[in-house]
């Protein structure tokens, strides 16, 4: 129970920090003509963890069932 709720947090924190990094990025494609190529791969570390975190909260309902029927 104690993970489940940590993948939550995790989740959560990283979906901000990831809505700030697109945000972000938007103003500076907008106010800069060419910003430096960083810039457009930056969202890309938070979408990473949310998409791992996200299939783990996604999978622990299907592994729960497993482990209570003994499998």
């Amino acid at each position: 129970m104690i993970k489940n709720k940590w993948f939550r947090q995790v989740h959560r924190w990283t979906a901000v920090v990831f809505v700030a990094s697109v945000v972000l990025v938007s103003v500076a494609i907008a106010t800069h003509p060419e910003p430096a190529a960083w810039i457009y791969l930056s969202p890309l570390l938070p979408l990473a963890v949310l998409a791992l975190t996200g299939a783990v909260l996604f999978l622990q309902p299907y592994l729960g069932r497993a482990r209570l029927r003994g499998a």
